[in-house]
């Protein structure tokens, strides 16, 4: 292998869940160079890849299919934010979350039908039909979690969709 491609699934196995871009960013190469090695390494099954919500992501083939969806949506830090609020204060419900996260209910619940959809977190209903939200394997989110460490620009566009909620808000 050669060491363009043995730095880009390094890169890969350190930061699971890597979307192209951040990749792109994080290597001194050129896309089209990593491109052409990414699909080498898919080709020789060294990586795996999960296309969400409009981006793919690349990973060791140590993850199921669930600890990767998962961990797409770690890279998001609202809804990591949300996740990690969840599994502290489970089981809660919607509104305390967004008001404790200072987000709008709007963005909370778009994080959320996300996180129900891929079956991070599930929404309970009591006899009232109250919502009440729990993470649905808790003991795996929190070890997945501690290998999340999300990248600089997607701070800063969760950060951006933050103070936009804010604006609107007043």
């Amino acid at each position: 292998m050669t060491e363009t491609r043995t730095r880009i699934e390094l890169q890969i196995r350190r930061n699971p869940g890597i979307h192209f871009n951040e990749l792109v960013r994080s290597v001194d190469f050129a896309p089209g160079q990593i491109q052409y090695h990414v699909h080498r390494l898919l080709d020789d099954d060294s990586i795996v890849e999960e296309k969400l919500y409009g981006r793919t992501h690349y990973y060791s083939p140590s993850f199921d299919p669930w600890e990767r969806r998962l961990l797409a949506l770690f890279r998001r830090e609202t809804s990591r934010d949300i996740i990690g609020y969840v599994l502290e204060h489970e089981p809660t419900d919607p509104q305390t979350v967004a008001d404790d996260l200072g987000i709008a209910r709007s963005t909370l619940e778009w994080h959320l039908s996300r996180l129900v959809e891929q079956e991070v977190i599930v929404k309970e209903r009591d006899g009232q039909n109250r919502v009440t939200l729990v993470v649905n394997r808790p003991d795996r989110t929190r070890t997945l979690l501690k290998q999340i460490a999300p990248s600089i620009p997607d701070r800063f566009i969760d950060r951006f969709t933050r103070l936009v909620d804010s604006l609107l808000a007043e």
